[in-house]
């Protein structure tokens, strides 16, 4: 397996160094437009672990570009092209990887137009609709694209077959909740707003209209922030209010696996959700370039793309942050046994263990540990198929018992937590 991987941001830099420890792939490009983080990044690797730092390449790219995501590609002799950008570069690596004869992961899939209209109607756009329509190139092309593969959308999607195959006979509801108890600080201890992931993609998340999916209905839209609920999440972290937010789950999980309701919900906290609602009436939000001064003169830039320039880099916040994040899916329905049954799958990730053993915050890393895994099932041939597929395409239990199993004996050492809420209670 030769991986091109196209980005070296937080997660892509994570990607790699977890990809360090394993031995299923010859070789990693680690390519950027800014070639000098993809150097960084392969620098940290042979500081830790020596000679495997020979299997991996910088290089340059423009994941704007299909041809130069082919042509780096190519010369690589990449088998699987790994996207570790920003949701808007989907369609160009798509496409470029595909040109390129590679397979293709992302973790985040291809945007829905337009905003604010209902995008989930029969005439929109929904999330991950331009990759879905091209399956049949990728399957008469015998490759795969595996989309949705990071955390949330990813982990929690592995969970839902997991829930589907060995949990319940019938599911009433698939609802992925994530939380955390994280704080940043600034130099003087104090502590500061700084988004721990993409606040583009998180701003592109958050105000457009969260979707819902239900068997009776089908996809459909509620306002943005809708039915705030109080969640408690495990491992010290406590009650988190969630609210509707717009993800891919609810796209990927109703395809594979059978449901009454996907929904998708996330701790945002008030601070957050007031902050996202004053971008939106600024139009700070907007992705449309506008005229603007500048000491060179005037320069057309997106107004989103300033407010991501203005905030930290939520790779550098590892050192100033503390606490854990969660992600899981919280499932209710009918047990095997024929019983209600109402469970919370997670993994939880603690920022002082990934920043002491990747110098990555938690986030970005947890993000990253759930497409290597899946990398190394198609390496083995455990996970294949062709075509536009998400996670749940797949079987679970080799993804979980590999993630969960100690490294000392190949795995990955990262337990991943079953709360069986109905049980608890009685």
């Amino acid at each position: 397996m030769r991986i091109l991987l196209v980005g070296a941001g937080g997660v892509g830099d994570a990607i790699a160094k977890i990809a360090a420890r394993r031995t299923f792939f010859e070789t990693m490009v680690v390519s950027d437009y800014d070639v000098t983080r993809a150097e960084r990044t392969i620098a940290w690797i042979t500081q830790k672990h020596g000679d495997q730092g020979a299997r991996f390449v910088a290089a340059k790219i423009d994941a704007s570009d299909p041809s130069s995501v082919e042509a780096v590609a190519r010369e690589h002799g990449a088998t699987h092209v790994m996207n570790a950008v920003e949701p808007k570069f989907v369609p160009t690596i798509f496409a470029g990887a595909l040109a390129a004869g590679a397979d293709y992961l992302d973790m985040a899939m291809s945007l829905s137009e337009p905003h604010p209209e209902n995008p989930y109607s029969e005439t929109g756009v929904k999330l991950g609709d331009d990759q879905f329509a091209q399956a049949p190139d990728w399957q008469s092309a015998g490759r795969l694209a595996l989309v949705g593969m990071g955390v949330e959308p990813g982990l929690s999607d592995v969970f839902a077959r997991y829930a589907a195959d060995e949990l319940f006979s019938e599911i009433d509801e698939l609802g992925t909740r994530d939380g955390a108890n994280l704080v940043v600080r600034d130099r003087d201890g104090e502590e500061i707003f700084a988004p721990s992931f993409s606040i583009w993609t998180t701003i592109e998340e958050c105000l457009n209209p969260p979707v819902v999916w239900e068997k009776d209905k089908g996809w459909f839209t509620t306002p943005p922030f809708s039915e705030p609920e109080v969640f408690v999440f495990p491992e010290g972290i406590g009650p988190v209010e969630c609210v509707n937010v717009e993800h891919e789950e609810v796209l990927l999980m109703p395809r594979w696996v059978d449901a009454k309701r996907v929904t998708f919900k996330y701790g945002l906290g008030d601070e957050f959700i007031g902050i996202l609602k004053t971008l939106h009436q600024l139009h700070l939000d907007s992705t449309v370039p506008i005229r603007v001064r500048s000491a060179n003169g005037p320069v057309e830039v997106a107004p989103r793309d300033v407010v991501a320039a203005a905030l930290p880099d939520p790779a550098t916040l590892g050192p100033r942050m503390t606490g854990k994040t969660c992600a899981g899916l919280w499932v209710t329905g009918t047990g095997t046994d024929g019983k209600p049954r109402e469970v919370y799958l997670y993994h939880v990730s603690d920022n002082e263990w990934t920043m002491a053993e990747y110098e990555s915050q938690c986030v970005v890393w947890q993000t990253a540990l759930n497409p290597v895994i899946a990398l190394e099932l198609l390496s083995t041939g455990v996970w294949s198929g062709s075509g536009v597929l998400g996670p749940e395409a797949f079987p679970a239990s080799p993804f979980l018992e590999l993630m969960a199993t100690p490294e000392a004996e190949g795995g990955y050492g990262q337990a991943w937590g079953l709360e069986d809420r109905l049980a608890a209670q009685s």
